[in-house]
């Protein structure tokens, strides 16, 4: 019923950009809360950035003032804007939504949907 669709993902050199963006797609009825998390090889999947619908932000630490999360309700997209990029950021980036869905025609339920994952790989 609801699908993420990541992109943007890549391999650059450390000080290098890159911009990733997930589209929410489906019979969807509101988004609250969307953000980004990353999982490291032998890692677990960490929070990078959240968003709220009405625009509050919340960063990991490691990320604070190098990345960026924005997001546009019109098209069900959040965006994370990353500069300054480090090997320590190699990772899967996951993108997440907290929404609720149309199940019928005057029905609703909340869900918590993940996307596939995009990888960003950065080197020395």
């Amino acid at each position: 019923q609801v699908q993420l669709v990541e992109s943007g993902g890549g391999s650059v050199q450390a000080g290098e950009s890159l911009r990733l963006s997930c589209a929410a797609s489906g019979r969807i009825f509101s988004i609250n809360d969307m953000g980004w998390y990353r999982r490291a090889p032998g890692n677990e999947r960490d929070l990078v950035a959240t968003i709220s619908s009405v625009g509050s932000t919340n960063y990991a630490d490691s990320v604070k003032g190098r990345f960026t999360i924005s997001r546009d309700n019109a098209k069900n997209t959040v965006y994370l804007q990353m500069n300054s990029l480090k090997p320590e950021d190699t990772a899967v980036y996951y993108c997440n939504a907290d929404l609720r869905y149309y199940t019928g025609f005057n029905s609703r339920q909340r869900g918590n949907y993940w996307g596939q994952g995009t990888q960003v790989t950065v080197s020395s």
